[in-house]
């Protein structure tokens, strides 16, 4: 397989970015908690057991249910199913969840009565600023700023706002790169912070970029080919230039055991991920590696549909120009080499995404 090229250079991931879109993926979840909290108060509770057209029984004990949950302490673990959060509940850490509370702010000596509430870039800021130390101090240990784990805020809304309410939950989840939320099964503290996916994950396209899991069988930018864990060959942090050299050998490795020794199809790429000093000292050493395309234009990624591995029953997977345009393999506008441009490249990634062997690497959260 082909080693890298200076392509890999020519998009750096951008670290603010990335960092802004993790924390606006925070408040809008939190919004959306907020929100449903909001419209949950408007049922006609005592009316449950009544007549009169309140809410029914069941209504009335999601309500109960969701206001216990948004109420809760830090320590505390909320799932939910319904895109509103409306059957949000609180379960153990040690099952499905999407958020879990790290603990409570209260701006009250920020915010005085009749003080406007934040708009979403004041949202934004506080939940860098607070809940970010707040996270820290819960988990015991460093937050890994392009890991797995995401700030996350529940937040009063307007009425609980106007009412006086001041007090904010900072929390903890899992964001895909498209912003979906992902379960965890553990409670935070044990997380690998690493942002990496399960051999046979395949993420989504989303535009140029990366996006949440799908099925294989249809479009995505990346299928994740396995793991690897830089603390195995190195005892201290490694340059990024030595990841680099260890990595294109060993998801070599990686990629024939994988496909089972086929030959990756045309435009098709062998890439990885890289790790910042700040992932390394929050302890996440594990990488990608994983398999995807660019665009002819190198403007970002490519679709590509279909498994690599070495069992799929599926067509062989194929890079595509564009959605609905295969490549023509003689097509004589198709560039030579196939060399990798740095995942994070044409989208504003988590650093350390690199790529070998043949295509682009625009790599989000994964």
């Amino acid at each position: 397989m082909e080693s890298m090229s200076e392509d890999a250079r020519r998009f750096p991931p951008t670290r603010q970015t990335l960092r802004t879109r993790v924390l606006m993926v925070g408040v809008f979840v939190g919004a959306i908690l907020a929100l449903s909290f909001s419209w949950a108060f408007s049922w006609d509770i005592d009316g449950a057991n009544g007549a009169g057209g309140g809410a029914s029984p069941e209504q009335a004990a999601q309500f109960k249910a969701r206001e216990k949950a948004f109420r809760s302490p830090a320590g505390s673990c909320l799932d939910w199913t319904k895109p509103d959060a409306a059957d949000a509940h609180l379960v153990p850490c040690d099952q499905r969840h999407l958020f879990e509370v790290a603990g409570v702010v209260d701006l009250a000596k920020e915010f005085r009565p009749g003080a406007p509430a934040p708009d979403v870039e004041g949202w934004r800021r506080i939940t860098e600023e607070r809940c970010g130390e707040v996270a820290e101090t819960y988990l015991d240990k460093p937050l890994d700023p392009f890991g797995k784990l995401t700030l996350g805020v529940l937040h009063p809304d307007e009425q609980q706002w106007a009412d006086g309410d001041r007090k904010l939950r900072c929390g903890l989840q899992w964001a895909g790169p498209g912003g979906e939320l992902q379960p965890l099964t553990v409670p935070a503290a044990d997380v690998n912070q690493s942002d990496v996916w399960e051999p046979g994950t395949c993420l989504g396209l989303a535009g140029k970029t990366v996006g949440d899991p799908v099925d294989c069988a249809e479009e995505h930018s990346y299928e994740i080919i396995g793991q690897l864990d830089l603390a195995k060959e190195f005892d201290e942090y490694p340059s990024l230039e030595d990841q680099k050299a260890w990595l294109d050998k060993e998801c070599s490795r990686v990629a024939e055991e994988y496909t089972g020794g086929a030959e990756l199809p045309k435009r098709l790429i062998l890439s990885w991920d890289l790790r910042e000093p700040e992932s390394w000292e929050a302890g996440s050493t594990l990488v990608n590696c994983k398999i995807g395309a660019k665009l002819p234009d190198e403007s970002g990624l490519a679709p590509v549909r279909g498994s690599v591995h070495k069992d799929a029953k599926a067509e062989e997977p194929t890079g595509e120009k564009g959605p609905g345009k295969p490549e023509d393999p003689e097509d004589p506008e198709a560039p030579e080499d196939k060399e990798s441009q740095e995942p994070g490249a044409a989208e504003s990634e988590a650093p350390g995404q690199e790529t070998a062997s043949g295509g682009p690497e625009s790599a989000e959260d994964g």
